[in-house]
């Protein structure tokens, strides 16, 4: 496929190519995911590659990262043809790899990650006074601070992500690799990742960024190379283009990027929590005593940093964790502790969209067919009892990958084995599909393409448009300014303001999202 974007010329100023690319190739059975592809990335530079869910970043990258081998096509590092069969020789080449899901084993330490694989040799004491020592070199040099001893478990989510990158530099990375680094991290969080990889590029390292993030990509990039349904259609300086040309790019076609809807006509309440505490497992209460309301035609988000009691909020109304206090209603009716079994919320029209779609929304080792209906596996329509009509889950797989637009168009395939952006849709046809009467949805969009964001908040202001009351939980502001018809702020596990989208703006909303009760002037 050619491009209508001219190349970027270049002069006798521009810096060596640190990667080559030439003519990458690789199938999964019918499924083309690279079809020669070329990239090439200046040394010293960040690069950002973007394109809809399933358009062959994350293979890209993988082959140069070793997970793949390509069938056909030619990697160079520093302009030396290598063959990369693994991550050890991707490693050895110095391209180390920071993933959207981190590699980290959690009870152990940060000092224990970072020499897993890297422990120089069978005295470990050795090996861990030269990591300590690198350690605290990185924290000098790039402000990669971190406590070695410290249990990776018990980290937020950022210094996790910092493990990451540390161990990728103590191995000796000159080229990083990120995939949506940005997924899991808070605005905060966000602007000091970018702030160290421009410290990493200006200090001679290569940055690979892999983001469906289009303002992080005008941001923090240099270049951008776009992908489409595993082709390369261009690679343009950053300064020369547009948001609304990378999207139509990555789309082919114009993308709207603002949410259209008309005001909301609010109905009756169909979902009520009062006074609601929910305790963690060291009785700590992570939800205290928050009283919400949810009309029937009405979008409902709840912004707040994560961490501050949303998930284990969205998870009781969904009724997955007990009530330490307080009463959950359902159309009018206080829930009994026995009906506020979630398979008892499904059969009453309180449907669910999980904020990880990974643990709770699905199952990676299930066929997409199968996770399609998981929870809903009872219904007469996949047969009776026991006995599974299989013709019947794959046809209904299949028509609701057809609608949700999931790519590929393949029920038997494995749910690991598709992107992210479309394990969502996955989920997401699943549950809208029953024609819910109250819809929980969690971080709707994450690690989700430009073109399946447009999707999906299509879908969602077409279900409060039919009447269903919709709970949105999202640490995006912009999408919960967006879509949502009130605002409710969250910290420490309680609500500390409402706002109306047209009388706040990010600034406010970031005042009580760090507790500050009272309007910013």
């Amino acid at each position: 496929m050619t491009s209508n974007v001219s190349p970027v010329s270049l002069d006798r100023a521009t810096p060596p190519l640190a990667i080559e690319l030439v003519g990458i190739d690789k199938r999964f059975g019918d499924v083309h995911a690279n079809k020669g592809v070329d990239l090439t990335v200046r040394k010293g530079s960040i690069h950002g590659i973007v394109g809809e869910n399933g358009a062959g970043k994350s293979t890209l990258m993988s082959i140069l990262y070793g997970f793949y081998e390509a069938d056909r096509g030619e990697i160079r590092v520093g302009g030396v043809a290598r063959r990369i069969r693994s991550p050890g020789e991707a490693i050895a080449a110095g391209i180390g790899m920071v993933h959207q899901h981190f590699m980290l084993v959690e009870p152990l330490s940060v000092i224990d990650n970072v020499m897993l694989g890297a422990e120089g040799g069978p005295r470990l004491a050795a090996g861990a006074r030269q990591v300590r020592a690198r350690l605290a070199q990185l924290a000098a040099d790039y402000g990669l601070a971190l406590d070695p001893d410290a249990i990776v478990g018990d980290l937020p989510v950022g210094l996790q992500q910092r493990v990451e990158i540390v161990k990728a530099l103590v191995r000796g990375a000159d080229v990083l690799v990120l995939d949506e680094p940005t997924a899991v991290l808070t605005p905060d969080e966000a602007d000091g990742l970018f702030r160290l990889l421009r410290i990493l590029a200006d200090e001679g390292k290569t940055v690979i960024l892999i983001t469906h993030k289009l303002r992080e990509i005008m941001a923090i990039t240099d270049r951008v190379s776009v992908m489409r349904r595993g082709e390369m259609v261009a690679t343009l300086d950053t300064a020369a283009t547009s948001p609304a040309q990378l999207a139509e790019l990555m789309v082919g076609r114009r993308v709207l990027l603002r949410v259209e809807k008309a005001p909301a006509a609010p109905g009756p309440v169909v979902l009520a929590a009062e006074n609601v505490v929910v305790r963690d497992a060291r009785g700590t209460a992570r939800v205290d005593g928050v009283s919400l309301t949810i009309r029937a035609g009405e979008i409902v988000g709840i912004a707040g940093i994560a961490g501050n009691g949303q998930s284990e909020l969205l998870e009781a109304l969904a009724g997955m964790r007990p009530l330490a206090g307080g009463t959950v209603a359902l159309e009018g009716r206080a829930l009994s502790p026995a009906e506020r079994d979630p398979a008892a919320l499904r059969r009453r029209g309180l449907l669910h969209v999980p904020e990880d779609r990974m643990r709770t929304g699905l199952v990676p080792a299930f066929e997409a067919c199968e996770s399609a209906m998981l929870g809903f596996q009872d219904e007469r329509r996949y047969g009776a009892g026991a006995l599974l009509d299989r013709g019947a889950i794959v046809s209904d797989a299949l028509e609701r990958m057809e609608a949700y637009d999931v790519r590929p168009r393949a029920p038997l395939l494995k749910t690991s084995k598709f992107s992210g952006g479309n394990q969502q849709k996955i989920v997401l046809a699943r549950e809208i599909e029953r024609g819910p009467k109250v819809l929980l949805v969690g971080q709707p969009t994450r690690g989700v393409d430009i073109g399946a964001i447009e999707f999906i908040h299509r879908r969602l202001v077409a279900l409060r448009d039919q009447g269903v009351g919709v709970l949105l939980v999202s640490v995006e502001l912009e999408e919960i300014m967006a879509l949502a018809d009130r605002i409710l702020v969250m910290c420490g596990g309680r609500i500390t303001g409402e706002r109306l989208p047209g009388e706040t703006d990010e600034r406010d909303l970031g005042l009580l999202m760090a507790g500050v009760a009272e309007r910013a002037a």
